[in-house]
């Protein structure tokens, strides 16, 4: 094999190997279904949780609280509490600097 077609090898190797791990073989972040016309994804990391829909777009941490399979995590400017209900599918966010909370179910 000559340098040149060893290089576009190794290139489309490479190329294929990223995009293999890139983040379309992750698992897609559980949707979330609110009142008020609010729907979100929650993708869980570590202790920390990122929001992102049609009005929340944030970054909340573990919080104290809850119980069993409840966790509870905030930020100065909203609350979420997930696994509650006889399910475990519903969650609750609450808005802090507007007097907003909004019931949710994971779909």
């Amino acid at each position: 094999m000559n340098p040149a077609t060893a290089r576009i090898a190794a290139v489309l190797s490479a190329s294929l190997l990223t995009a293999c791990a890139g983040p379309g073989n992750q698992p897609e972040a559980p949707f979330y279904r609110c009142e008020a016309g609010v729907d979100f994804r929650a993708r869980f990391i570590d202790n920390s949780v990122g929001l992102n829909g049609s009005r929340v777009n944030d970054v909340l941490y573990r919080d104290a609280g809850g119980t069993g399979d409840q966790a509870f995590y905030s930020n100065p400017r909203m609350k979420a509490e997930f696994g509650l209900g006889p399910t475990g599918r519903e969650a609750i966010l609450r808005y802090l600097l507007v007097p907003l909370v909004v019931r949710c179910v994971r779909e």
